[in-house]
């Protein structure tokens, strides 16, 4: 684990959310009773069955969502809006198609404060920043072609670059692979690995893949079946850095079984009835 000293610096405290207020007056949850504690520098995944509440629980986690109970603290401060601190990155780039690779790089630079005030002193300085982070993840020599003009993990990589061009403290990680072939996927494993290793951000990474989860994070969080609730946590004690080879390693699926075996349980108690009667007869299988 990564850190030091008694600050977290994602800290969820008892944190419930309701969708509505009719929901919430018929105890309906999308997420409860999360409690999580990151140090600085740590990278954390949250995997669970679909539906589960990961997307909500990363809503919260930007800023987009706020509690209806409990609170959260990002590096020390209460979350009360959308994070100026992070960089987020979702299983669809959305680069805009008009930019080419660069200027899409670029973009955050142009809207978030400090650097749109210095954009156009400072746009040389920028550009060069960019092309760094561009050549970092294999897209040197696209720096001014278009999204269609890239393959889809070539879209994902410049959507990371983007994430990180303004060097937020968190990076924020919503299947960002999902969509891309198994080749792809371990490739930009391998890139985030780096850039991780190198700028030593907070990461909080949502996944459907186990494989992907115990390969990159320190942390994998287990969530139940909505209401989701995290049911298990597994301290990753894989040496770093890790190579793609340690993933067929018996120790490697050793961890993915038991984290596998936790969903398993989590959607077994979903099925399960609350009250089984014998007038219903025995639970289907």
């Amino acid at each position: 684990m990564r850190g030091s000293g008694a600050a977290w610096f994602v800290d969820f405290e008892d944190v419930w959310l309701a969708y509505s207020d009719e929901l919430l007056g018929q105890g309906h949850f999308a997420v409860e009773a999360i409690d999580l504690k990151v140090r600085q520098g740590e990278f954390i995944a949250v995997v669970g069955p679909s539906g589960c509440g990961k997307s909500t629980f990363m809503k919260l986690a930007t800023g987009l969502k706020m509690p209806t109970r409990g609170r959260i603290l990002m590096d020390g401060q209460p979350v009360n809006g959308p994070l100026k601190i992070s960089g987020m990155s979702f299983q669809a780039p959305s680069l805009l198609p008009w930019r080419t690779t660069l200027d899409n790089v670029l973009l955050p630079l142009e809207i978030v404060e400090p650097y749109r005030s210095n954009f156009k002193a400072r746009r040389d300085e920028y550009q060069g920043r960019a092309r760094a982070l561009i050549k970092q993840v294999g897209l040197a020599g696209y720096e001014d072609k278009f999204p269609w003009q890239l393959s889809g993990g070539m879209q994902q990589r410049a959507s990371i670059c983007r994430a990180l061009i303004h060097e937020p403290k968190m990076l924020l990680l919503d299947e960002p692979f999902g969509a891309l072939d198994a080749f792809a996927r371990e490739d930009l494993w391998c890139i985030l690995r780096d850039l991780w290793s190198e700028q030593q951000f907070n990461v909080i990474l949502v996944t459907h893949d186990l494989r992907e989860s115990v390969f990159l994070a320190d942390t994998v969080y287990v969530m139940s079946a909505r209401p989701g609730r995290f049911v298990a946590r597994s301290d990753i004690d894989l040496s770093r850095p890790r190579d793609l080879e340690i993933t067929y390693s018996a120790e490697f699926t050793d961890i993915v079984h038991e984290l596998r075996s936790h969903i398993g349980a989590s959607r077994e108690s979903r099925q399960r009835p609350l009250f089984p009667s014998e007038d219903h007869g025995p639970a289907a299988t």
